[in-house]
């Protein structure tokens, strides 16, 4: 049949043009039934689109931002998965930008990405972000969703999780396995979603009449070395019985430093975290871990931005939560 274009699909199907252009764009102006005709007719003919000549038409790029704090973090890279997969059936490319949690970064690449080089944003702000003016403007230029960390005090859809569930249930689990000293390795303390987690653990301690205390607390500095001298120092001078990690980044110090101190997991101390490590069942002990539906929560996210690029009803100020998954393992025994 030769090279297939829109007009050619149209003929086959005696469709005009403009239905069958509609239909692969997925508009809700176009008919599931006539949507399934033309997408299995293009698909049987291999049809590709002419991505330079619909992108003069439609005036867009045809691809999407991604701003997160890094691409290391298993939960970043699984809520790209599903990002990327909406992505692909749209026919869209996604650029990844990595601002390493420094907010200076991440204004520059908003100010970079407003010359029309994509059509909208999806971000999860840097953990050093204070200041939201730069988003507020943001959101008048540019379709953006925030997702996984985002502000309260503006107007934009969020994609987020339970936070304050999710950690009032892991204090809740490590209170049932038999812990009285639990310690919380804080993180994330600029954002909202560090601050739940935080109230999470607090109220659980004191709906179980365990008295709250200060020397119990690490918060995260962006330092390893750091991070793994402090919870050396919890451990051997506060001796907590139940450590919860609230990122997957303070976890792992917490298991060297129990070897080096010779402080046996789960017999001397029980560990949970929030993770999205593949690792996690892989470790010794294997870690009990707090779940995020992330994979789901960057489809979710994706499938949002697009209805706002499509211009079809969205609601301006929705927050979607998503059900985190507490896994116990071995390390709560």
């Amino acid at each position: 049949m030769g090279y297939i274009n829109i007009k050619k699909l149209a003929e086959e199907l005696n469709l005009s043009p403009a239905s069958v252009s509609r239909a692969l764009n997925d508009s809700h102006e176009i008919s599931k039934e006539t949507k399934e005709r033309v997408w299995e007719l293009a698909k049987k003919l291999n049809y590709e689109p002419n991505p330079s000549a619909s992108n003069l038409r439609s005036h867009k790029s045809k691809t999407i931002a991604v701003i997160i704090p890094q691409v290391a973090n298993s939960f970043f890279s699984l809520a790209i998965n599903g990002i990327e997969k909406i992505a692909r059936q749209r026919d869209y490319h996604v650029l990844i930008y990595q601002t390493h949690d420094n907010s200076d970064m991440e204004i520059a690449f908003i100010n970079r990405l407003l010359n029309g080089r994509v059509d909208g944003i999806l971000i999860s702000i840097s953990s050093s972000t204070i200041d939201n003016t730069p988003f507020t403007e943001l959101i008048k230029n540019i379709p953006i969703v925030f997702f996984d960390r985002m502000y309260d005090e503006i107007d934009a859809v969020n994609i987020t999780t339970d936070d304050y569930e999710s950690s009032y249930q892991a204090t809740q689990h490590l209170i049932e396995a038999g812990c009285q000293r639990i310690a919380y390795l804080f993180a994330l303390n600029n954002l909202i979603t560090g601050k739940r987690r935080m109230a999470g653990y607090v109220n659980a301690l004191k709906d179980n009449n365990i008295l709250y205390d200060e020397q119990l607390i690490i918060t995260h500095i962006e330092n390893e070395d750091e991070d793994y001298a402090n919870i050396k120092n919890l451990l051997t001078s506060e001796k907590p019985d139940g450590i919860i990690s609230s990122i997957e980044e303070m976890a792992l110090p917490c298991y060297s430093a129990c070897k080096q101190l010779n402080i046996n997991i789960p017999g001397d101390i029980k560990i949970i975290s929030f993770s999205n490590l593949k690792t996690a069942q892989l470790l010794d002990p294997p870690l009990s871990t707090v779940t995020q539906p992330a994979a789901e929560i960057g489809q979710k996210a994706a499938e949002i931005l697009f209805k706002m690029l499509d211009k079809k009803h969205f609601e301006p100020k929705e927050t979607i939560v998503l059900r985190s998954t507490i896994i116990p393992r071995e390390s709560t025994r």
